[in-house]
């Protein structure tokens, strides 16, 4: 099977995983580490997934971190939002918790997406929602390692929330998923490609996602900006949507 025969499940997951196996190549190989490495991580798994989209999908938009913007995309239903490195700072420094995003936006709706966990050998799909994700008694709560969201704080407080810092988006969405967390609220700013992946992951999965005031997330926006984000288990989402709007 050809990568243009593959349906936009299996194209995201098998891209968001042959990325991954590049990143770590080169994390292992090529003596780099830190800002340099993350410079050229970010490059070479661009190229991989902006190469292989437009080959698989030469009809389709595409919105990228890493590459120039046009506003071609505005015009066309099916766009493919990437990120290749979701978490240049932890892929830099050696840690675990960072991803890769490969997402398709159909109609301005997260609707296909792949989430790869590479230094965790797992890649998560919209295609195959193979996982339940399990609700704490506490409630656990994802938040930056650098810079906690003050509402997420809050909120935490309010629920009697245990904090559990992390990296990039896509760790702490894909968390909620695995079952290793089951919030993240996130306020501090974000761009489509920091999202569209793991909502469509996370919808698949069951899960509620939404912005911090309940409306939905939108996606192939003129401006990519896309600041604030819920996801959660369904059952908590009123509670904490109500949270917010009182802190």
């Amino acid at each position: 099977m050809t990568r243009s025969d593959m349906s936009d499940g299996e194209l995201a997951e098998t891209l968001a995983r042959a990325a991954g196996a590049l990143l770590l190549d080169l994390r292992t190989s090529s003596g780099m580490a830190g800002r340099e490495l993350g410079d050229a991580g970010d490059a070479a798994a661009n190229e991989l997934l902006v190469t292989a989209l437009r080959k698989a999908r030469p009809n389709d938009g595409l919105l990228s971190e890493e590459s120039k913007d046009t506003k071609d995309r505005l015009s066309q239903k099916r766009v493919w939002i990437i990120d290749p490195v979701d978490g240049t700072r932890e892929y830099g420094e050696g840690r675990d918790d960072w991803a890769v995003h490969v997402g398709l936006s159909v109609d301005g709706k997260a609707a296909i997406g792949a989430v790869a966990l590479p230094a965790l050998e797992m890649t998560l799909s919209s295609e195959r929602p193979d996982i339940s994700p399990r609700r704490a008694d506490t409630l656990r709560m994802v938040v930056s390692r650098s810079r906690p969201a003050k509402e997420a704080v809050a909120v935490s407080k309010k629920l009697d929330a245990e904090l559990i810092p992390m990296g990039s988006a896509g760790a702490k969405a894909m968390a909620i998923v695995r079952g290793e967390a089951d919030v993240y609220l996130h306020s501090g700013g974000q761009y489509e490609w920091d999202n569209c992946a793991p909502v469509a992951v996370a919808q698949a999965h069951g899960l509620h996602c939404s912005r911090i005031d309940g409306g939905p997330l939108a996606y192939n926006c003129r401006n990519p900006y896309l600041p604030d984000l819920l996801i959660c288990h369904k059952q908590d989402a009123e509670t904490i949507l109500a949270l917010v709007g009182s802190s």
